[in-house]
């Protein structure tokens, strides 16, 4: 059976397909009895809108891409989920794409994937450069989370450096002096992870504590696994710490096992804080302290961006009135942290 269109329900309604139209976008002109029998046409019939086309007919798809490094680390699965559920808000389909932290993906998410596939992108780079993204051009609408590496671009995160300090500030408060950072380093740059060690030196620097070098433990990667292996390779070293500040949860879940292994007691030996408040940490033994980002309102400011920056696309003119659209200034929005004090730090 052929599916319906918009003349089948105007035949049906006994009413013009204008009219269908006007009420399938809910124009208010339109008597409440029209509307009344053009829906009951529309339910009887079967039809459904053709959002493809809809989209296409204003010159978008209506389909946003968030590209991030890895989709089976909880923290951005949790935030995929927020930003999955802002997007229906504005009628939006979100298409999740992971970039492996590999440079040549991520700058093919920057420039849209090659296509008009997308209409915007929520990307959280981890190995662009600011270089990567001055180069940029043509390409959709695009919100970076995360560390800020250029201001070229629309911008949502936390207060990283902030939020480390506050977490080493808590740990200091317990009375913890040999403090190690899993997952940190000292070298430049602008990531988050640089971010939060500038915060855990700062904290440690504020209370008068020195720090030695092998008080930074990197990791190739912040998995659990990562984690473990770093806080194994500080014990088996011969480091006393009383308390770990770890980089992201995922790193704080491995250390609460390599510090069982080591017959070492969470918190009354070691006192342990990660980053991220994902589900697991809630359900750990013991449960995880830990920064929590509010994910919902990076998800919401990230979404609320991009949908403006797609419509202020399709309808800003160029200053020399070629109809392209203009630049327009960058925004970078910093939402809200909170620490969340667990057994981890503070005991049953």
């Amino acid at each position: 059976m052929a599916r319906p269109r918009i003349k089948d329900v105007a035949r049906h309604a006994g009413v013009s397909e204008k009219t269908v139209s006007n009420v399938i976008n809910d124009y208010v002109h339109v008597s409440e009895r029209t509307r009344r029998v053009v829906r009951e046409a529309i339910e009887d019939l079967g039809y459904r809108v053709n959002l493809a086309g809809r989209h296409l007919r204003k010159g978008r798809t209506g389909i946003i891409a968030l590209v991030v490094p890895e989709l089976d680390v909880p923290y951005f699965a949790e935030l995929a989920r927020h930003v999955i559920r802002e997007a229906e808000q504005l009628s939006l389909t979100v298409l999740i794409h992971q970039s492996g932290a590999d440079r040549e993906h991520e700058l093919a998410a920057l420039a849209g994937f090659g296509s008009d596939f997308v209409d915007g992108i929520i990307l959280s780079p981890l190995a662009l450069t600011a270089d990567d993204l001055r180069q940029r051009a043509g390409v959709p609408p695009t919100v970076l989370l995360g560390e800020l590496l250029e201001e070229g671009a629309d911008h949502v995160a936390i207060d990283n450096e902030k939020a480390a300090r506050q977490a080493t500030e808590h740990l200091i408060g317990l009375g913890r002096r040999n403090i190690l950072a899993v997952g940190g380093h000292e070298a430049p740059g602008l990531g988050t992870a640089e971010a939060r060690t500038r915060g855990y030196l700062a904290a440690l620097a504020e209370a008068g504590l020195t720090h030695h070098p092998d008080a930074l433990l990197p990791v190739g990667d912040f998995r659990m696994p990562d984690g473990a292996r770093a806080v194994t390779r500080a014990l088996d070293a011969g480091l006393s710490p009383d308390g770990l500040l770890c980089l992201n949860d995922q790193l704080a879940l491995g250390a609460l096992r390599a510090l069982h292994e080591h017959g070492l007691r969470v918190p009354e030996d070691v006192a342990v804080i990660g980053f991220d408040d994902v589900e697991g940490g809630r359900f750990s033994v013991p449960t995880l302290s830990t920064v929590a980002p509010d994910k919902a309102a990076v998800a919401r400011v990230a979404v609320q961006l991009l949908h403006h920056r797609i419509e202020e696309a399709a309808q800003t003119p160029r200053p020399d009135g070629s109809g392209e659209p203009g630049v327009q200034s960058p925004q970078d929005r910093v939402v809200a942290h909170r620490l969340v004090l667990r057994e981890s730090t503070e005991g049953p």
